[in-house]
């Protein structure tokens, strides 16, 4: 339930991206909600391996090289799925770090079983 959770989130977050960064394209629902769930499958399967590949130039780069990791994922998902599209590099790039923005935004709201988190002050 919890990886349906975000991959609704990151369909959402590919909505969002789509509207803002002039270089992402989103031709229906149904491509975001796959976008969605590749991405999810992108993030859990390819993104660990790469990030243990280019460990030594994340650490160069003290972490700035973890966008540029975030976007090739970005446009590896749109290479996968048929209605989405990411036209270049930098728009990987700005897409990635907004659809990570509001994916990261509603899950901190949202827990494992679709349910709104209530933070309360004691």
């Amino acid at each position: 339930m919890g990886f349906l959770v975000r991959a609704l989130a990151n369909a959402l977050a590919i909505f969002v991206a789509a509207a803002i960064v002039p270089g992402i394209e989103i031709r229906g629902d149904l491509s975001a909600l796959g976008a969605g769930l590749v991405l999810g499958l992108v993030n859990a399967v390819v993104r660990p391996v790469l990030l243990v590949l280019t460990l030594p130039l994340t650490l160069v780069t003290l972490g700035l090289f973890l966008f540029v990791l975030n976007g090739l994922c970005l446009w590896l998902t749109s290479a996968l799925v048929k209605g989405f599209e990411v036209h270049d590099f930098w728009a990987a790039i700005f897409g990635a770090l907004i659809v990570s923005l509001v994916s990261w935004l509603l899950t901190a709201f949202l827990s494992d079983q679709g349910r709104i988190v209530v933070i309360t002050r004691r």
